[in-house]
Formats: structure tokens, sequence, C-alpha cells
């Protein structure tokens, strides 16, 4: 873009590209190797440790004699793309708009087995990124009776683990998608066939 030879000067060159003029002049310096060798230790704490932050990270640092503030920690992280997993706030309200059904089964009695089937989806930490799991439980005689891990969120697996379920328990007089609660239990049916 900037062409260093042209008549114009590269002020005027910046200006017309709606750059800064200090991007012009700026090269990239390369990582040190001593914060190379501070991010490959990162990195193998990260994968031990998860849910670990800066503050974290700072001081297991510090046990293996490596002096290092917690704010070159983070920037680190970030450079590398590394992030703490831990549980977000709010993450079980329902977005604005969606309208919130009834619980149904708040007075009923559960008295046999396959009167009650309940599905839920949830998703398991691993070093790089997450497995889901669907589970097929009933409630009487909370046994798992189908469960299936997929490494995307896709329905296929949902739908096996239910087939497997109604071929090996038959049909349940209920059934109540956990992970859908706050849509009708028609939606979860269509969610779990499209």
């Amino acid at each position: 873009m900037i062409d260093r030879n042209h008549a114009l000067p590269l002020t005027r060159q910046a200006q017309q590209l709606e750059i800064s003029r200090g991007s012009i002049y700026y090269l990239p310096r390369p990582v040190s190797e001593a914060d190379l060798a501070i991010m490959r230790r990162i990195d193998e704490l990260h994968l031990l440790y998860p849910f670990a932050g800066s503050r974290m990270l700072r001081d297991l640092l510090r046990q293996d004699r490596v002096q290092v503030g917690r704010r070159h920690v983070a920037t680190l992280m970030k450079r590398m793309g590394l992030e703490a997993i831990y549980r977000r706030p709010n993450t079980s309200k329902p977005a604005p708009g969606h309208k919130i059904y009834p619980y149904l089964l708040r007075k009923l009695a559960v008295t046999r087995p396959n009167q009650v089937w309940a599905t839920d989806i949830t998703y398991i930490p691993m070093a790089r990124g997450f497995v889901y799991l669907v589970a097929i439980v009933d409630w009487f005689t909370r046994r798992v009776l189908a469960w299936r891990v997929s490494i995307s969120l896709d329905t296929a697996f949902c739908i096996e683990a239910l087939e497997e379920a109604l071929a090996r328990y038959g049909k349940p007089t209920i059934w109540w998608c956990q992970s859908n609660a706050n849509s009708s239990p028609h939606d979860a049916v269509q969610a779990l066939r499209s």
C-alpha cells in the first residue's frame, strides 16, 4: 500500500489511506527467547490447569524459579490465545424476548419406570476444546438409559442416544429435555429431529 519510492511523501500517502503515520515506520519485533521459553511453560501449565488465570500461572511459574509479573503472563496468554476455563456468570438466563414456558412436572408424582425420561446435554472441557455429552435418564430409577459423546454440537449424536433408549426400553409417557427448559417440549423434539 505504501510506496516508499513514490513522489508523494509518506505522510501524504498515510493521510490518503487513512492510516496512522506511526504504523508506516513500525517494524514488528520477534518474540524474545526468554518469552518463548515462558510461553512454552505457560502452555504446559495451561494443559495441566486449564482453570488457571494469569495470577495462578504466575505463581506456578515462580515455583519453577521463573520471575515474571502477572500482567506479562496475561499479555503472553493473550498472544497465545489462552484463556482460563471457568463458569461464566448468568449462563442460565434466557435471551431477551424468549418465551418462558411453565415447568409442568413440578407437582407430578413419578411412581414408575418409563413414566418420565429426561435428556440433558453438557460439555466436558478437554485440553484443546470441549466434548459434548448427551444422556437420557429415567427419573424413577435414576438410571442412564443411553448416552453419547461427540466432538461437535450437532443433533446426530442426540438422536442416536434417543433411538437407542427407545429401542431398548420402549416409549416413555413423558419425555423432557432439560437443555431446552425454556422452550416447549414440541420445540425440543423438533430440535432433535432437525
